[in-house]
């Protein structure tokens, strides 16, 4: 069987440099990358801190609507950290919802694309 690690999400975006400043300034994602291709190309990608799926946004990288990308998500050891992390950013954010599969928060970048943050349950707690 082949392996297929998934690399890279493109991110539709209406406004690159606000988009840029909300992951790279406001939730402190490293930018990996910034690169004006062309004159229909401009490609930025960020990569969440600790995973190995960065996002890419930017022009000519989505042809989708901006604003439609629903339900990215990213796994974090803390919910609580991660919350705490958040709104000290700055970043409008949920409480934490809590489900027997896990302690989720949402937001969503000034475009409307949806993210959800997981903290995995811990599943031992419940082996026998």
């Amino acid at each position: 069987m082949v392996d297929y690690r998934i690399e890279l999400v493109g991110l539709p975006v209406s406004d690159i440099p606000r988009a840029r400043a909300f992951y790279g300034d406001t939730l402190g994602w490293p930018v990996d990358h910034d690169q004006v291709v062309s004159d229909d190309i401009h490609f930025i990608q960020v990569t969440p801190p600790g995973s190995a799926c960065s996002i890419a946004f930017g022009k000519g990288v989505s042809e989708m609507a901006p604003g439609t990308l629903k339900a990215l998500q990213v796994v974090v050891s803390s919910a609580d950290d991660a919350l705490a992390d958040l709104r000290g950013r700055g970043v409008e954010c949920s409480d934490i919802d809590e489900q027997p599969w896990g302690r989720f928060i949402y937001f969503a970048d000034p475009d409307g694309n949806t993210w959800a943050v997981q903290q995995l349950p811990d599943w031992s707690a419940n082996a026998g």
